[in-house]
């Protein structure tokens, strides 16, 4: 039986130096919408493990994206 090893990419939050202690905080909270939307998704869509998996990554990976992008310009680097 042939083993397949998973190759995840889930992006990290980059928040700037100023927001970096929220980041605990809004980790919680991105993860808790992914969980809701993919468990919800399961629940309805009746989804395999691995596109479970799959809606989790790209929502996370989207939304962390998003907040990346949005708080780049607000570091005290940037301005």
């Amino acid at each position: 039986m042939a083993i397949c090893e998973r190759k995840t990419s889930f992006k990290p939050l980059e928040l700037p130096a100023e927001c970096e202690d929220l980041e605990g905080l809004l980790q919680a909270d991105l993860r808790a919408v992914v969980v809701m939307l993919t468990q919800r998704a399961h629940e309805r869509l009746m989804l395999t493990k691995r596109e479970h998996h799959a809606l989790q990554q790209t929502l996370w990976n989207g939304l962390a994206e998003a907040v990346n992008r949005a708080m780049e310009p607000l570091s005290a680097e940037n301005r």
